[in-house]
């Protein structure tokens, strides 16, 4: 590897090394907190279930009753999910539905398909066991247990979870502020007119839809013309407004690339070349009280590296304890007989067999490569790959998280 050139990890480990968790903490309501990253754990104030039920519809039966294989029992009650029922007299069972509390006196549950009903009468078609069918109180959640750890990013499940035990609000880190610009004078939005030599701007819509994913509180700046004065407004602006500001394009050193001058200017910059294919040039710094990133502008770098730091960053500075992305090892399907000497992020699909195909054309420019792919083989320097050989695969719904 060339001495001048980071390493993924070791860029993405200083980049970490500044990521503090965001101190704000408001309370959401539960029903609104899926997303949001939990800033303190949440105890059961309560069992759950918070007393003994039936796990099927049925018959609550006292065993003692079963003295013989035919023996009928008298129904003498019925009990459905949220009524309470009488204590189980001797002799008789209780019509029972999923979820009603069982009766005192009764230590089973015969799932009405092994039952046999005649009139006002029930027998089993088959011996229980003491416990049968029924849910002990507190054999999910056990009252004073922790149910939510800190730190969490919040699934909807989470805060299922949270409402079953009655916790009504959730304790969360307020959203990242995230201000984002676009330097480039090449670059145009869709429903303008295309003049020669300009190109459409993907990597706003890319880098907005990347940013909301991360529940971020997005503030978009639009496209920076290539002038050194305007540069350095728009950070300015951009630093004073949001806990991170995140640019697209301008961060190699031509003479048309304004963003690293501008942020030496207005802070402070540290410019990595990272020893990675696609998106090579990576700058990270601060604005007064604000972090930079700064992202290549070619369309694929610019989400992958987005995914690659930005992604670690953001949830690291929202409070998420762990935020490296899980990783399955999976069968290629391909050959990559020519890898390169820097780590590479190939653009990869699931097929039907399992494996994973690679798409054709792994330039850095090829947006479709992006929208056609499951997710990115992580393959280390110069590995070439066969066909049969296992990978390190970052599926989307990993990095996503």
């Amino acid at each position: 590897m060339n001495p001048e050139l980071l390493s993924v990890d070791e860029a993405l480990a200083q980049l970490l090394a500044d990521a503090q968790p965001i101190s704000d903490i408001e309370q959401v309501p539960t029903m609104e907190a899926a997303g949001r990253v939990l800033a303190q754990a949440q105890a059961s104030s309560m069992d759950v279930p918070p007393m003994d039920n039936s796990a099927m519809d049925g018959y609550a039966i006292r065993l003692s009753d079963l003295k013989s294989a035919d023996q009928k029992l008298k129904v003498a009650q019925r009990i459905a999910a949220g009524s309470v029922g009488r204590p189980l007299e001797a002799g008789t069972a209780a019509r029972i539905f999923t979820g009603a509390p069982v009766p005192p006196g009764a230590d089973a549950i015969v799932m009405q398909e092994h039952c046999s009903v005649s009139g006002d009468s029930v027998s089993m078609k088959n011996s229980p066991k003491k416990g049968e069918w029924i849910r002990l109180t507190g054999s999910d959640i056990k009252k004073g247990g922790t149910v939510l750890t800190a730190g969490r990013r919040l699934l909807p499940q989470d805060t299922g979870l949270a409402a079953s035990v009655g916790i009504k609000t959730l304790p969360v880190y307020r959203k990242l502020k995230l201000g984002l610009f676009f330097t480039g004078d090449e670059l145009v939005m869709p429903g303008d007119p295309l003049p020669p030599g300009r190109i459409y701007n993907s990597n706003r819509f890319t880098l907005n839809g990347l940013a909301a994913a991360f529940g971020c509180e997005v503030r978009d700046y639009g496209i920076v013309p290539d002038k050194l004065d305007q540069t350095r407004e728009a950070l300015r602006k951009a630093a004073a407004e949001n806990d991170l500001v995140v640019t697209s394009g301008g961060v190699s050193v031509g003479d048309e690339d304004h963003v690293k001058p501008a942020v030496e200017a207005e802070g402070s910059l540290l410019m990595w070349k990272i020893a990675m294919k696609p998106g090579r040039p990576l700058a990270f710094g601060k604005i007064k009280n604000s972090f930079f990133i700064g992202l290549p502008g070619n369309p694929v770098s610019s989400f992958v590296t987005f995914l690659i730091f930005v992604r670690p960053f953001l949830l690291r500075t929202q409070g998420v304890a762990e935020v490296a992305p899980r990783a399955i090892h999976v069968r290629a399907d391909f050959d990559w007989p020519e890898p390169d000497p820097r780590r590479e992020f190939l653009r990869v699909k699931w097929n039907a067999e399992g494996g994973l195909d690679l798409y054709p054309t792994q330039d850095s420019a090829v947006l479709t490569s992006t929208a056609w792919a499951d997710g990115l083989v992580d393959n280390p320097a110069g590995r070439p790959i066969r066909a049969g050989d296992r990978v390190r695969f970052l599926p989307y719904s990993e990095l996503y998280r």
